[in-house]
């Protein structure tokens, strides 16, 4: 071998030993980012808070320089966190955005910075009451004891709009609690609420803690307050959830939903959010072993018009592998 090709390949391995030592020799790509984000999830016991922790493990091993913190969160306080610089990643539910992009309550003044980069599943409004406390209906919640998430959460919101549009506030009832799920669970088991509102991802393990220690019914919507709950916000999309979804619910549930997915700040530049997004297409079964829900996801449902606009750099990577025209 000639002295030339002897420096040549010498200089090839010294560059390439660079590059790993750069990159943790499995990056996405050789850019370094400098980048300290805060990922803002949820509530303690719901399903964000553990997906945030394995989407910033492969995140930070894919992308060189980017250290990323996971913080408890809710729905709206996410965007509002988002809005005002404090988060540049974080958990979001298509209802929650869709008021936000909109400037409508529980939002002061439209979202700007708010874009989607991923869909991960659909959320199912739940309506559980004690089956010893009478309660049939809405309307028999005049009274009564009720719990649910703490003001910030999407669920909340949820329950608030569910009361309004059947004539009712927190007002009408004889006790509100704002809480964990945890909270909540332990409430209702001691005979301390008689009913819980909240949305979430169906099983849910806080639903199944529950029925493990005390009768309970799932109580469904009237088609027309759900047509009302649609009216109030397109994000609110009917749900029939079949029977056996808990062991309990032997029949069938008339609810509503929304889809929850991934938002990143229109601040973080194009190239960093591509990474991010091709670095979640190919990580999807690390996120089906926090949870089933995940499962399902392919980088086709990744990309789901949830109503959000597409953030350039996760609508460029979808471009790139067809499944966006």
């Amino acid at each position: 071998m000639s002295r030339r090709r002897i420096l040549k390949t010498a200089y090839l391995m010294i560059a390439t030993l660079i590059i790993m030592v750069f990159t943790g020799g499995n990056a996405i790509g050789a850019r370094s980012w400098n980048y300290n984000i805060k990922l803002m999830t949820g509530t303690m016991g719901g399903v964000w808070y553990p997906t945030g922790g394995a989407m910033a493990e492969f995140l930070q091993k894919d992308i060189p320089g980017l250290t990323m913190t996971v913080m408890p969160g809710a729905g709206i306080s996410n965007i509002e966190a988002m809005e005002s610089g404090r988060s540049l990643i974080a958990f979001g539910k298509a209802c929650t955005t869709w008021q936000a992009l909109r400037g409508e309550p529980p939002f002061k003044q439209k979202a700007s910075k708010v874009r989607n980069v991923m869909y991960l599943y659909d959320e199912s409004f739940h309506f559980i009451v004690r089956a010893d406390s009478g309660i049939e209906k809405v309307e028999d919640l005049k009274g009564k004891v009720l719990t649910t998430l703490q003001k910030g959460n999407t669920g909340e919101q949820m329950a608030a709009d569910v009361l309004k549009v059947h004539g009712l506030s927190y007002k009408d009832m004889a006790r509100v609690h704002f809480g964990s799920y945890n909270d909540s669970v332990e409430l209702m088991k001691d005979g301390h609420a008689d009913a819980w509102m909240f949305g979430t991802a169906v099983p849910a393990s806080a639903v199944m803690d529950l029925a493990a220690t005390r009768k309970i019914k799932w109580i469904s919507l009237s088609d027309e307050k759900l047509k009302e709950l649609n009216h109030l916000n397109e994000g609110y999309v009917p749900q029939v959830v079949e029977p056996g979804a808990y062991e309990f619910q032997t029949y069938p549930v008339k609810t509503f939903g929304t889809a929850t997915h991934l938002m990143a700040s229109a601040d973080l530049p194009a190239d960093f959010v591509y990474e991010v997004t091709k670095s979640l297409a190919r990580n999807l079964s690390k996120l089906g072993d926090v949870h089933a829900l995940y499962k399902p996801l392919t980088p086709a449902l990744m990309a789901k018009n949830v109503g959000v606009p597409f953030h350039e750099g996760a609508l460029k990577y979808y471009k790139e592998i067809g499944v966006i025209k």
